[in-house]
């Protein structure tokens, strides 16, 4: 029987069909945190589908935004790529840097950067595709690759004030800093690649074996 109001007649009802959706409400982002979002999502797109198929509409359709209002943050395609690659690198950097010791001796701080760097090839996995995808697709107009050694600079003078530690607390022996960090470098990048085409490998075996060959070589003689 339906309700009645007090005059007597049927009261009426509203149907699922006459309820308002709820409005989700958008929240406002910072320039820096939109930007981050928008690259996040570069990734997501990236390491599912494939550098040449992350096309500005699919990014944004992941990052939930307009198509338009990716090139509020980025100049284009291009800078999107490149930024986003650099992004993900730093975050690395910054992950693996907070998780050590450093007021344990210079071996032994190599062998926990190794360690840390060996886990994300199993935390993150798109992260690194992504990076890679970037690395070897994005080129400057003159068909160079965008990413070059530069843009390991700041790793590089990270690595070297570590060696130079090394060398002063005479854990480490006498030597070119720059050689040793471009070494260092070389090394990780070499181990991330392999683990990840690789997954049946132990990441914490084989970098505990890395970590004892570098810190064998440069170690004090």
């Amino acid at each position: 029987m339906a309700p009645v109001s007090p005059s007597g007649r049927p009261r009426e009802t509203a149907s699922s069909t006459d309820v308002a959706p709820p409005v989700r409400a958008r929240v406002r982002l910072s320039a820096d945190e939109r930007r981050e979002q928008i690259m996040t999502a570069a990734v997501t797109v990236i390491a599912d589908r494939g550098y040449t198929a992350a096309s500005a509409t699919a990014i944004a359709t992941a990052a939930d935004v307009a198509k338009g209002l990716i090139w509020r943050y980025f100049d284009d395609r291009d800078d999107l790529m490149y930024r986003t690659a650099i992004h993900v690198a730093m975050l690395f950097r910054d992950e693996v840097t907070q998780r050590l010791d450093l007021d344990r001796p210079a071996p032994d701080v190599i062998r926990q950067a190794l360690r840390h760097m060996a886990s994300l090839t199993r935390t993150h996995s798109d992260e690194l595709r992504a990076l890679d995808q970037i690395a070897n697709n994005l080129h400057t107009a003159d068909g160079d690759l965008r990413l070059s050694v530069n843009d390991y600079e700041a790793g590089y003078r990270l690595q070297e004030s570590l060696f130079a530690r090394g060398i002063a607390e005479g854990s480490l022996a006498e030597a070119d800093t720059r050689v040793m960090a471009v070494t260092y470098q070389g090394a990780i990048d070499a181990m991330l690649g392999y683990l990840r085409y690789h997954p049946e490998v132990d990441p914490q075996q084989y970098a505990a074996t890395l970590a004892e060959l570098l810190v064998r070589g440069y170690g004090a003689r």
